[in-house]
């Protein structure tokens, strides 16, 4: 009966030092997770923050005074615009180049003997090609 009551004894302590273990590491976790949730809501802070300046960077407004302050821009005058029948006319297309010099001769020289293993004008027999 004691050994009995020493092996219960001893599984007691072993359980309870298993659940403070489990109780430690769920600790740990909760920490890390509360600590991920603080630094997704800085991204977001940030991210926020990054979108309101360039909403601000991107106001037409504050552009225009920029464009007049460093640029020198002018107004379009009506003078500057001129009709389509005072254009110059269009340039001539440029003569055609042969694009194939090398058919071109084939095509001006004598056709000459064909060479193979099959005569020209023999009939052709057999699976692949000709008939059978």
């Amino acid at each position: 009966m004691r050994l009995l009551n020493v092996i219960v004894v001893v599984l007691l302590v072993v359980a309870a030092a298993y659940v403070y273990k489990i109780k430690f590491e769920a600790t740990v976790e909760a920490e890390r997770v509360a600590k991920l949730r603080t630094e997704i809501a800085r991204e977001r802070d940030k991210a926020a923050a990054l979108r309101a300046e360039a909403a601000k960077l991107e106001n037409p407004g504050r552009i225009q005074a920029l464009a007049q302050r460093h640029l020198k821009l002018q107004l379009l005058d009506a003078t500057q615009i001129e009709s389509f029948d005072k254009l110059p006319p269009r340039p001539a297309p440029p003569a055609p180049v042969d694009a194939d010099p090398i058919g071109a001769m084939l095509d001006a020289a004598a056709p000459a003997e064909a060479t193979g293993s099959v005569p020209s004008g023999a009939p052709v027999t057999g699976v692949a090609g000709g008939r059978r």
